[in-house]
Formats: C-alpha cells, structure tokens, sequence
C-alpha cells in the first residue's frame, strides 16, 4: 500500500502542546509537513500562558527530522496564528482545530464567565482560525479543515451544558463550511476523539485512560486531511483504535392534516406521536434545504388531498449539479479556445458561473415531472399529443444563480387562448432556491393544434411578448460553427429525444440527419450575445424571449445578428449556409394553421398507432422508440411536430 505523505503541505494545529495536538502534530511532521504549532500554554481552564508547550513539541519535532514553527497566539485571534504560517512558510494547506478547555459545572451553576469562557475558546477560537484560512484556501483552490466537537456535544453529558453548547456549535460550522467550501476543493470535517489528555485525566477511569491513547486518533485525522480523502461534511468519531461515521437522521414522520382545509390539534398530534417518534426507515439529510425539501414532498401529500378543480399549481424539485451546469456550457459550443468561456467549465475558476439559458433545462424538467401539462384545460376538447408545439421561450434571472444546488419549481398554467384552429397555452414555471427565494422565471408557449373554438377568450394578458427587430443593419454579428456531435452532447442535458440522435428517425421526418434542438440553438445565441456585449459576465444577463421558426442540422453554422438599444439586445439568428432564420423575434402572426382537413397541402405529419398500443405508450409499458422499430408505431412526414410525445407521456399524462 502507497504511504499517504504530506511532503509540500502546510498544517497548523491549534491547542498542540500537548495531549491530540501534540500527538497530530509529531506524525504530520513525521510524514514530511511544515507544522505550525500553535499552544497558548494556559491550563485546562483557561488560566494562564506559556511558550513551553508550544516550544517543546516543535523541539522534539526538529530532533526526529522535521520542521515546525511554534505559535503562542490565542485562537480567539485567529488570524494572528494563520499570519504565522504564511510568514514562515508562505502557505497554509491544513488547519485542525483542537485547542480547548473546561469549566465543568452543572447548569444553574454556570456563570457568564464559564459560558463566555467556552464558547471563544472552542467555536469562536475556531471560527475566526478558520474564516482566515478558508479566504486562502479558495485561492489556491486547496484546503482541509477539521473541527473537533465532542460526545458531550452530540449526545450531551451532566455537567457540560457550556460546553456541549460549543461542541455542536462546531458540528453546524463544519457543516456549512463543507458546503460552502466544496466547488474550492475546501473540504471540511469533524472529528470526535475519546482520547486520553489533560481534559480528561481525572474523569475516565485509570484502567480506560490508559487505553484511549491520541496516537489511535492521530491517524483518522490525518486522514481525512490528505488529498486522497474525499470526506467532507462528516462527522467522525474515534477512540481506544476504532472509528465510525455519524450523523443525524430523521424520522418519516406523519401527516398532522388530510387536506389543506384542515387545522393541526393537540389531539391530532397525540393520536400520530407513534408515527411521529417512529425512527424505522429514519432519513439522513446532507443539507438543510433537502430537510426543507421533505416537507415541501409532505405539503404535496396533503395538496393531493385537497379536492379542488380550479388546483392548476404543480410542485417538482429539481436537483443540479456543477456537473450539469459544466455539460450544459459543453452542448451550447463553450470551448477552451475561448478565454472568457473558461468561467463556464472549470469548477475552481474565481468567477465560475453558469450560463444563463442552462436554467431552461431544470423548468423543463420539471414540467416532465408534473402531472398538469396544461392539455387538460381546454373544455371539450381531446387533444393529440403530437399535435402540441413548442412555440416561444422566456427566461428571467431574479437572483444570484448558484452552480449547484436544488430548486424548487412551480408549474402553473397561465391562461389558454382560444385561438380559433388551435388553443395557446401559457405555462408559467417558477424556480425558488433553498432559502424559498424566487430566483428564475421561465414561460413557455405551446400551440396545441386543432384545439380552437372552445369559447375562451382569444386575447390574453399573460405571454410575455417578443420584441420586433429594428430596421437598420446589425450593430454586431457573430457566428458559431456546430459540431457534427452538438446535438449528441446537448441532449445529455436533459433532451433525450431520439429525433436529435437517431439517423432512421431523422430520415423519416425528411431530414438528411438528426437535427439540432431547438433550446441548443437558442443557448449558443445567448452564448455569443454575452460574449458580444457583457464580456461573457453571466451576472449581467437580465432576460430573454425568443421564438422557434426553424430546424439547424449539426454541423451548420450559426450567425446572430445583434441590435443594442440601451440596455436591450435584441437578436436575430440565421443558418449561414442557407440564409434561414432559426430564432427571431419576428412577428409570424401570418401563419395559419386549419382545424380539420389540411387546405391546399399535404400533413406535414402522420402518426399512426392503435388504441391498445397508445395506452401502452402512456403508461410505459411500451417505449416508444421500440413501439416504432417493430412497426407498431408509423410515422409519416415531419416528425418535429411529434417531438414532445415521448416527455408528455412521460410526466403521468392524463389520457
């Protein structure tokens, strides 16, 4: 087995005059770090100061080889130890938090001096050590943390209230800072060592003592801080040659009201308190939004309840990662060969951001998801679900957008318009973060063909409307080759329609290949406009509104005319090699689409399958691509006016 070493690293550890500290210290020198080692000197109350501590370890470290600096500062003052660190050995790669001290008394006996005492000690002393260090570690992009906490703090203990305060404290710090820290490589954990010290001599039992020896922890710690480790948000305990993970974990629980007309009672919580406490299938959570998140998962339960017909509101969570923020940029053309795009596909960049169109996919995710697809409200009518079109996209940023994180979507269907030969309909899906703070705002319009003459109203107030192009030439153009595997690589973000991969059904709806989406288009657009006129600054994105007319093929090359008017930019884009325009603002209220048989033309698509199979089809027992490939499906014609079959039926279609 490879030795794990720290040749290179610089570790600081606080309180490591003796006893753990000590301990940590002497093998993280003797596998070849730079140690600082800081020691106040003081007693195990907190009286007094010394440098004898600090400068015996660091003496007995340079004797058996290593090097090492000794600290006298307070960890109150945090930033004076960490300046200790950087003034000798220019960096710092590892900060273990380990100084501590006690004021044992029972709780009506602690006074403010015991408790005040305690807290700047331990989670205060570690804070401020901590906040100091985390600042350099997101510039290099490197860093380890351990904060230790205690059984007292986990499990609680007589006569420990001040300090099981602070030890769970540093169980919450750790736990954001992991959080936070994680896209910087910064990786912090806690440890909850049983070890033998000067805080514990005279309270374990001589026989025990002897037995809790520091150079069992040493190693779990040191651990956790190497590189190859990647632990992070952890809480672990060790002692006497064993560790183990904890963490806290929650039960199921139980619906306190069927619907949402209900009230909450005494009595009603008394008849679930088994249910309530019943920890059978318990849940660990790793943040507190996923906490938050199950009972948003509860309030479904009872909106399910909820009988109401005018209920047009649908609740989908929706997961990101950095992964996905990073694919998304990949599918839209972001490229290395481009400077300004390096924020958009390496996690560690200072200033790594998603691109703004990414936000799209998470709307459309979780309107898959939902169970009201907007088909259902229009009265009379029993729509084909090949006959619905994707027609017109909005997308606002409300917020700071993180690159990683859970959102909370709403989907709501505006308003349908009867249009005559077709109904519109308006969907509305609004994204709030983990804080519940409405952060994006999407809107589609859909055409669903056929649907008209309903008797709703023909004019509504809630599309977002596009903005006509102004007359004269481009302020500025730009253009963007596709790859042949554009479509291959964008539809990992989400879009798996076969349509954008498989030649046979290309070739079937009149396409020499497999044609780029639509949304992948629209993302590259938005792409070159930032690159244009914002220096590829993604916080400077406000919104956007755009309208599909037209399908590219991979490997053709698009050109987006650009017009500035103030802070507007308005946009137009076009497949060079054929002059057609693929996204525009464009007012196409000419067209016309007829109910019934087709005027003067021939179907653009036919699709045909029986009654038994379509059922099939939504229910998922039969997929469509194979319902296709053995005949049981044909299709004739343009296939893009079936492209969202496959999501809709996916989503629990109401058939």
């Amino acid at each position: 087995m490879k030795e794990l070493r720290f040749d290179g690293r610089v570790v600081v550890i606080t309180g490591a005059g003796a006893g753990l500290g000590k301990t940590y210290a002497l093998l993280f020198a003797s596998k070849g770090a730079k140690v600082v080692v800081n020691d106040l000197g003081g007693g195990r109350h907190g009286e007094g100061k010394s440098s004898k501590a600090a400068d015996d370890v660091v003496a007995e470290i340079k004797r058996n080889g290593g090097i090492a600096v000794a600290d006298y500062n307070s960890v109150v003052e945090g930033e004076k130890i960490i300046k200790t660190a950087l003034d000798n050995f220019g960096r710092i790669d590892v900060l273990v938090n380990n100084a501590g001290i006690l004021r044992d008394k029972s709780f009506p006996r602690i006074s403010n001096l015991d408790w005040d005492l305690i807290q700047d000690v331990h989670l205060k002393g570690s804070f401020k050590t901590t906040q100091t260090a985390f600042t350099l570690f997101k510039k290099q992009g490197y860093g380890r943390i351990i904060m230790t906490t205690s059984t007292s703090g986990l499990y609680g203990n007589f006569g420990q209230a001040n300090y099981s305060a602070a030890k769970l404290g540093l169980v919450g710090l750790s736990n954001t800072i992991a959080i936070e820290g994680a896209k910087y490589n910064i990786h912090c954990n806690c440890i909850t060592p049983t070890a033998a010290s000067r805080l514990t001599e005279d309270i374990i039992p001589p026989d025990i003592f002897n037995e809790l020896k520091p150079e069992f922890i040493a190693p779990v710690v040191a651990y956790l801080c190497h590189e190859s480790c990647e632990e992070n948000g952890s809480i672990i305990e060790s002692g006497a040659g064993w560790a183990g993970k904890c963490h806290l974990i929650r039960s199921n629980g139980a619906l306190l009201r069927s619907n949402m007309a209900d009230a909450v009672t005494i009595e009603k919580v008394q008849e679930n308190w088994s249910k309530i406490t019943n920890m059978e299938n318990a849940q660990h959570f790793n943040k507190s939004s996923e906490a938050t998140m199950f009972l948003v998962s509860a309030l479904e339960s009872i909106r399910e309840g909820t009988k109401t017909s005018s209920n047009n509101d649908d609740v989908n969570i929706v997961d990101y990662t950095e992964k996905d923020v990073i694919l998304y940029a990949l599918g839209v053309g972001a490229s290395l060969a481009n400077e300004s795009d390096l924020q958009f596909l390496y996690e560690n960049h200072e200033n790594f951001s998603a691109l703004p169109t990414y936000f799209v996919c998470p709307a459309l995710t979780a309107i898959y998801m939902s169970r009201n697809s907007g088909i259902t409200n229009i009265p009379g009518k029993e729509i084909s679900l090949e006959k619905v079109l994707h027609g017109e996209q909005y997308l606002e940023i409300l917020g700071s957008m993180k690159t990683s994180g859970r959102l909370t979507t709403k989907v709501e269907v505006v308003e349908v318009l009867d249009k005559g030969s077709g109904a519109l309909i308006v969907t509305n899906v609004d994204s709030y973060d983990e804080e519940g703070n409405l952060v994006v705002r999407n809107q589609l319009a859909t055409f669903a063909i056929g649907a008209g003459n309903f008797g709703g109203p023909r004019i509504g107030s809630k599309l977002v409307s596009c903005v006509t192009k102004p007359t004269r030439s481009p302020d500025m153009a730009l253009s963007y080759k596709t790859a042949v595997d554009q479509a291959a690589l964008y539809r990992l973000s989400g879009d798996f329609n076969p349509l954008h991969i498989d030649p046979n059904l290309a070739a079937l709806g009149g396409f020499e290949k497999p044609i780029l989406h639509g949304l992948c288009s629209l993302g590259i657009s938005v792409r070159l406009v930032l690159m244009a006129y914002a220096g590829s600054d993604a916080s400077l994105f406000k919104a956007l509104k755009a309208r599909f007319v037209k399908p590219v093929l991979p490997g053709q090359t698009l050109t987006v005319n650009m017009w500035r008017d103030g802070n507007r930019i308005l946009f137009e884009t076009f497949v060079a090699e054929t002059n057609v325009i693929v996204i525009s603002a464009m007012d196409l209220k000419s067209a016309t689409v007829h109910e019934g048989a087709p005027k003067d033309t021939k179907p653009q698509t036919t699709l045909t399958i029986s009654d038994a199979d379509f059922i099939d089809l939504a229910t998922g027992k039969l997929n469509a691509q194979t319902a296709f490939m053995k005949g049981k499906l044909k299709v004739a014609g343009n296939i893009m006016l079936a492209q969202k079959l496959g999501p809709l039926l996916k989503s629990e279609a109401k058939l």
